[in-house]
């Protein structure tokens, strides 16, 4: 894709930082627009401009991504009275990239196709690690031939990039990931402390279970954060019962139960509960802890 395309941002985030650094430093440039202006730093000084609303950004973009927090977020930033569509450009792209309702996305897909506007739904998964290394996994849903298009600035933010139909299938395949993300979270909280009162050392115990059957990105990535008692996020805990809820209520519309998965977004809520809400998911192993009376130091 020819660095003379102008590349638009909103959302300066843990994740949308270093992700936009990315196509900044392979050359791209645009205008960046965050809630808060000190987040974008990092960027302005890496070239791009500041925008004061997502509809300058839109304006002076060719392909504009979003990476926010909330549905409600996603909705202002698109449908808002300084939202994307009340300047995106007619051929224009907009990609995003936040974990959102799969019905947000048909929204913004079916409203910009009466614009001549394109549009895909790709959230990430990879966390605060996979956003700084450019290994995320992206998930995207749309027409196939915007999907190509958009590609090759996929593969600068990514390595595992997959198309998986219509408006809305990136989102519905993101909520199967958190779905896993959850049960893996669970194992390697309990499995910590199952060690941790046995008296084992806690570092060999995982140098020998993450090699074999549970074998998992969580151990690999997580699971040392919690042996160094870090709890920074790489994804914050708020945000992940935010995506178990939109799992929850998509289940609900397909009649599906998810009992494991209900029983995990209870805890997460003790965990908000406890003030860990800004805290990495990894925090899930303090309230546990505490269930069992137990001071992990």
């Amino acid at each position: 894709m020819d660095t003379n395309t102008k590349i638009g941002w909103i959302g300066s985030g843990v994740m949308g930082t270093s992700m936009y650094k990315h196509l900044l430093n392979a050359g791209f440039r645009g205008s960046v627009f965050s809630r808060t202006k000190s987040k974008a730093q990092p960027l302005l000084d890496s070239g791009a401009q500041w925008a004061d609303s997502p509809m300058e950004v839109a304006g002076n973009s060719d392909i504009v991504f979003s990476i926010v927090g909330y549905p409600a977020d996603v909705q202002e930033v698109y449908f808002g009275d300084k939202g994307l569509f009340k300047d995106a450009l007619k051929g224009s792209i907009l990609v995003d990239m936040t974990t959102t309702s799969p019905s947000i996305a048909k929204e913004i897909y079916n409203t910009a196709k009466l614009k001549g506007i394109y549009t895909l739904d790709a959230p990430v998964s990879g966390g605060d690690v996979g956003a700084r290394n450019a290994t995320l996994s992206i998930m995207a849903g749309g027409d196939r031939e915007v999907f190509d298009r958009v590609l090759p600035l996929f593969n600068i933010l990514g390595k595992n990039i997959q198309y998986h139909g219509p408006a809305g299938s990136g989102q519905h395949t993101k909520m199967c990931n958190q779905i896993m993300v959850a049960a893996t979270m669970i194992g390697a909280c309990e499995s910590i402390l199952y060690g941790y009162k046995a008296g084992l050392d806690l570092e060999v115990m995982l140098q020998s279970i993450s090699k074999g059957a549970a074998a998992c990105w969580t151990l690999d990535n997580l699971a040392p954060r919690m042996l160094k008692h870090d709890f920074e996020p790489g994804f914050f805990v708020e945000h992940f019962v935010k995506d178990m809820g939109i799992v929850l209520d998509e289940a609900k519309k397909m009649n599906l139960v998810l009992p494991g998965l209900s029983l995990v977004h209870q805890f997460y809520i003790a965990v908000n509960s406890m003030g860990y809400q800004k805290k990495g998911t990894q925090a899930l192993l303090l309230a546990l802890a505490k269930l069992s009376n137990i001071s992990y130091k």
